[in-house]
């Protein structure tokens, strides 16, 4: 990757030189070429992942494992949203009918079911580096 960052870096340094030289009515050519390079990049590199990733799931499908998609926030979360939001009225409902002792029993409770969710969706297992990698990577 650093390799094509110094080409990138070269590209843009002739792109200036250029622009130096031929004056500002040559610039937005300039400009549009450098541009040019800098998707062309992009693509290439999009491409090598989206190939990266067809080929894990391919490889996935091969091996019989089920597919993993991406969590989104609100998946990952709405089991805690709505707890926090429930917390309330079963906090009240637990006070009013066993004192402190149903309110202990009410938040054990959640806190029980959200553990139950993490423990089962796999979140409090895995370790950090296999939580997400970043696509910016490699």
């Amino acid at each position: 990757m650093e390799a094509r960052d110094h080409e990138l870096k070269k590209e843009l340094a002739a792109t200036l030189q250029a622009r130096g030289e031929l004056g500002a009515e040559y610039e937005s050519v300039l400009v549009e070429s450098f541009l040019e390079k800098v998707e062309q990049r992009l693509d290439t590199t999009l491409d090598r992942r989206v190939r990266r990733q067809l080929a894990e799931q391919q490889m996935a499908d091969a091996r019989g494992a089920r597919p993993t998609q991406p969590e989104t926030f609100g998946e990952r979360h709405a089991l805690g949203i709505v707890s926090l939001i429930l917390a309330v009225p079963l906090s009240a409902i637990g006070v009013v009918n066993a004192g402190l002792g149903g309110l202990v029993v009410a938040w054990l409770g959640i806190v029980g079911v959200n553990a139950f969710q993490a423990a089962r969706s796999g979140g409090l297992f895995r370790r950090g580096d296999e939580r997400r990698s970043s696509d910016w990577k490699g």
